[in-house]
Parts: structure tokens; sequence; C-alpha cells
């Protein structure tokens, strides 16, 4: 998705409006920061606000994810291609939790190694934990059984290393 696009998008249409970015905050019941922030492209809105948005700016939900107004014969490839780019966007989420459990887990280790030696377990472990992270979060959108089956594969390394360097 392109933010700045849309960002623009969102922009032109509010200002079509004649709408401010805090009264369409207000009737959205966000603030115009958020506004603010969408129209300069940092960031994306919430997805549930994307309904609410279309009717306030008489737009359609995909000319919105696509950043444009799109004619008639385009619908059907534009609404493809922003389902495309949404499930991208929701991998890229799902990533972000496996990333924040790779850091505690990290955090874990490194108080454990404050009592006691450190040995390549705890790298092991590390790393068992990351891929292990990132295969359950891939089988949790795509349903594939092999991202499943290395995901558990690696969560029971991420066990075994764990207890092996908290025993030894």
């Amino acid at each position: 998705m392109n933010q700045e696009k849309i960002g623009k998008f969102i922009a032109k249409q509010r200002k079509l409006k004649e709408l401010t970015q805090e009264e369409l905050a207000e009737k959205l019941g966000i603030t115009k920061n958020a506004v603010s922030k969408w129209e300069r492209g940092l960031c994306l809105m919430d997805m549930s606000l994307l309904k609410p948005l279309s009717e306030i700016l008489d737009v359609s939900i995909n000319e919105i994810l696509a950043g444009e107004k799109i004619e008639e014969k385009d619908i059907a490839k534009k609404s493809e291609e922003n389902i495309i780019k949404l499930t991208e966007l929701v991998h890229l989420k799902s990533m972000k939790y496996g990333v924040i459990g790779m850091a505690l887990f990290s955090i874990i280790l490194v108080i454990i190694s404050f009592f006691k030696d450190t040995s390549m377990t705890s790298v092991v472990s590390l790393l068992c934990a990351y891929n292990c992270i990132t295969f359950l979060s891939r089988y949790k959108i795509e349903r594939d059984k092999t991202d499943l089956f290395t995901g558990v594969m690696f969560l029971i390394g991420v066990i075994c290393n764990t207890i092996a360097f908290v025993i030894a």
C-alpha cells in the first residue's frame, strides 16, 4: 500500500468536501493528529475506519486503498490488487508480533544469563525461537501445514535448548 498516495487522496477528498482535518477527525471519533499523519503518508488508518471514512468522503473503500478514483471498468482489477496488498500488510503485522516475542525471549535469556555462565545453547534457543514464531505466524495467515509442522519442530528445539540452558 502506498501510504503517501492514500494520504494525498484522503486530503484531496476531504478538501473537496470542505472539511478540515479536525472536522473529519471529529466525525470519525479520532484526533486531528491521526488524520494529519494519514494525509502526510506517515501511517495508515485503522482498517475499522475504512467504511465510515469512505462514507464521509463519498468514495469507495477500494478508492481509498488505491489512493485514486477508480473507473468502472477497472474496479475488479483494483479490488484484487487491494486485497493482495491488504494480505501482505496483515502478514507484516503478524511478523511484528514475532519480533516482539523474540525480544521478550531474548530479555528472558539475558536475565537468566546474569545468574549463569552463558553458552551457545542460548544462541541456538534464540534462533529456534525466532524461526518458531516466524513459521507459526505464517501458518496463522496462510494455513499451510508445512509452516505449522516446521514451527512446531522449532518450538521443540526452543524447549529442549531452554531446558539445557537452565539445567547446565
